[in-house]
């Protein structure tokens, strides 16, 4: 199936001569390639990682297509909208950082559900507990990492650098106090450098077809 999309995405770019001559680019973003600042390269990454994620989120539940948007920016992906509780932007969260290639997630949903302070505190106290623990341990680099806590659960997504770092955040969630579950996506930086030698070899594929062209 992904042999036969990029093939699709091949043809486009070589019957558009290899840049943005239509005004709404190649995915339709309403600006050229020629005038995007990203690379040819981002910007088929990017759209693949659009459609993926679409597609995932109207197989969890058809809704999202009106109650969220979702925009995927050089490997970044930026979700807003409203949802009912939120556990529901938990698993979309969890959702996007599932998106093979995915740099970043920032969820700005909002929810419908009527805030709760006592149980707010408690979670924002276990998110921060745990966002310092990971600061302080010189073996993890936190920056790489997202936190959510829902319900005394803690949501923890982002990017590893080793197995072992992998198992420290999550071994540092555990650790914290009154934590009842520890759910974790994280992907291995080696997995990331696999996805971006595929890439690579894709747009040497373009760039030789185009010169062929020339």
């Amino acid at each position: 199936m992904k042999i036969k999309f990029i093939s699709v995405i091949l043809i486009g770019i070589i019957l558009s001569g290899c840049v943005g001559v239509s005004s709404q680019g190649i995915f339709g973003t309403g600006v050229s390639i020629a005038l995007d600042p990203r690379t040819v390269g981002t910007q088929i990454d990017d759209s693949i990682m659009q459609k993926n994620l679409t597609g995932k989120m109207v197989i969890k539940d058809k809704k999202y297509l009106l109650s969220v948007k979702s925009k995927v920016l050089d490997g970044r992906i930026f979700l807003t909208g409203k949802v009912d509780n939120p556990e529901e932007k938990l698993q979309l969260t969890k959702l996007a950082w599932e998106i093979k290639g995915v740099r970043s997630v920032r969820n700005d949903i909002k929810i419908k559900e009527e805030f709760n302070f006592k149980r707010s505190a408690k979670d924002i106290l276990i998110t921060s507990q745990l966002r310092t623990a990971i600061i302080f341990n010189k073996n993890i680099k936190a920056t790489n990492y997202q936190i959510d806590t829902y319900k005394k659960k803690i949501y923890v997504y982002g990017i590893s650098l080793s197995s072992e770092e992998k198992d420290l955040v999550i071994s540092e969630a555990k650790e914290i106090l009154d934590v009842e579950d520890v759910i974790a996506s994280i992907i291995l930086v080696e997995d990331l450098r696999i996805q971006k030698e595929w890439l690579f070899f894709v747009i040497n594929d373009i760039c030789r077809v185009c010169s062929n062209r020339r």
